[in-house]
């Protein structure tokens, strides 16, 4: 090898067309040992950042004779080999004879299994800025001389240059696929949440409302208590809307959802290789919900391991990723929602009592559809004109004669969820006819008065109160008109004079009286 007489124009042209070959800076830098080493007695080549703030030698790729990889490998550094980066500065090529004896080498050495070789260490210079490092670590054999020191300094700047459009091309590979995914996620919650709204925010919700209000602007944590289908995540996002943190991500996770096994990786993310099946680096949701909310829905089936994870989030502000070994910085606003009771949960030891005290900072408890019957008409009709759109339906179908009734009858034990569902079945099977909801019989109250079509005078002033209201809301939408193509009759599905009758009793003015 020495005795080969070497055209170094040639050999650095040969290089720098390896190295600057290629985006994917392993395979560039495999190409370049493949071709250096028949001058240089070499078995391995790395790149490496030095991250000054942090203490830590960076490893972002590797090249053997068998093949390179792209890495992360992030070793931290003694102080001792911090002051020793400083003082050597001025030194931009240095000969290692034993990687194992040296302060700043030896960490990263002994991740890549060479602490006995020998190396050549270059910084990686252009326009007096520090890039990175290249190291040239030998054989085990032979060993380096001036000649192959020589070599190596001409090749600083293709060397510097290959690293810098790398770790570029990196960074807006890793910031387009990021946008890519959260955009593809924001627009699935934002298709699930379309056209949701606080529905009897003025009537029944009209407590649960003022708290919204109250805690909103703050970043304390909120723990939402009620029944299965109460609308805990429509609350959820009304926090979150009326928030600074509008602009951000609003993040759902349904706890009881997620394969235990599974959890980890959810929720914190994984590194590549972490496990079988990793294949690349993935953000779980704790990172996508950065900067805005994450809302844990049913928090009451997170297995005990991630109730660990998730109180050291909400105390540290920090996550680590499956596989990985430096802890992320997360600035969220944490959301939790249960139909459980977490304190007999507590005395079962199911739930940990920090956790829950940790949460509990602010609980708001969404009272069942049952115990706000008021805000059902405005219920039904929103359904109706949300479910019509969805079945892209020619017009809106009117509610038979004491269909609200029947409705208000009964009692919900599925909340507006119940509700929801069967406004959408009543549509399917109505084929155009007024929507009867005949399939809805009163449960678990058998002693409810019969229905009848018109109000009696034994009847509940509270229902008086409700039909008044939902007889108000149509007119306003009919701009006041009771009969008509536009009238309330016809939505109402009512004879106009029997319509007028009622509103007299109810004592809704009509007519000039209510100009």
């Amino acid at each position: 090898m020495k005795g080969t007489v070497m055209d170094e124009k040639n050999f650095f042209r040969e290089v720098t067309l390896r190295i600057c070959g290629s985006l994917e800076i392993e395979k560039a830098l495999w190409e370049c040992l493949l071709y250096i080493r028949q001058f240089i007695p070499a078995s391995h080549m790395a790149f490496h950042v030095y991250h000054r703030d942090l203490g830590i030698i960076e490893t972002v790729a590797h090249a053997t004779t068998e093949t390179g990889k792209a890495l992360s490998i992030r070793t931290p550094i003694s102080p001792k080999a911090r002051r020793q980066i400083e003082e050597q500065r001025s030194v931009r090529v240095r000969l290692i004879d034993r990687l194992g004896d040296n302060a700043v080498t030896r960490p990263v050495a002994r991740q890549l299994g060479a602490l006995n070789l020998s190396a050549i260490v270059m910084d990686l210079v252009l326009e007096r800025t520090f890039l990175g490092i290249l190291s040239v670590l030998n054989d085990g054999e032979n060993k380096f001389d001036d000649i192959h020191i020589r070599l190596m300094r001409c090749l600083n700047e293709p060397f510097a240059i290959a690293l810098t459009n790398s770790l570029r091309f990196r960074e807006l590979s890793h910031l387009r696929d990021l946008l890519a995914d959260d955009n593809r996620y924001l627009q699935d919650e934002l298709r699930k949440m379309a056209g949701e709204e606080i529905i009897g925010a003025d009537f029944g919700l009209r407590g649960v409302m003022e708290l919204v209000r109250q805690v909103a602007h703050l970043d304390s944590p909120v723990l939402l208590l009620g029944e299965t289908g109460t609308g805990k995540e429509v609350v959820a996002n009304a926090i979150h809307n009326l928030s600074l943190r509008k602009d951000g991500p609003f993040i759902k996770v349904n706890c009881g959802a997620i394969p235990e096994n599974l959890m980890d990786s959810e929720l914190f993310g994984h590194e590549k290789g972490a496990f079988t099946g990793a294949f690349s680096r993935k953000r779980g949701l704790f990172e996508r919900a950065h900067g805005g909310t994450l809302f844990l829905d049913e928090i009451g089936e997170l297995p005990p391991e991630a109730q660990v994870r998730l109180l050291r989030v909400l105390q540290e502000k920090e996550i680590d990723r499956v596989g990985g070994s430096n802890p992320i910085r997360v600035d969220i606003r944490v959301i939790a929602a249960t139909h459980r009771d977490l304190e007999a949960m507590l005395t079962q030891r199911r739930f940990r009592e920090d956790l829950y005290f940790r949460l509990r900072v602010f609980p708001i408890s969404i009272p069942p559809l049952r115990e706000r019957i008021a805000d059902l008409p405005a219920l039904v009709q929103h359904f109706i004109q949300k479910k019509s759109r969805d079945m892209k339906l020619d017009r809106l179908p009117m509610l038979a004669p004491a269909a609200i009734d029947r409705l208000m009858a009964y009692p919900w034990p599925g909340n507006v969820r119940e509700l929801e569902n069967a406004v959408e079945r009543a549509l399917i099977l109505s084929r155009g006819k007024p929507l009867t909801f005949s399939d809805i019989r009163p449960r678990a109250c058998e002693q409810a008065p019969a229905i009848q079509p018109e109000l009696k005078q034994t009847e509940s002033p509270a229902l008086d109160i409700v039909m008044a209201r939902h007889i108000r809301r149509v007119l306003d939408m009919c701009g006041g008109r009771v009969e008509g193509p536009r009238g309330a009759a016809l939505i109402l599905d009512i004879n106009p004079s029997t319509l007028r009758k009622r509103m007299k009793k109810l004592g809704i003015p009509f007519g000039r009286k209510a100009r």
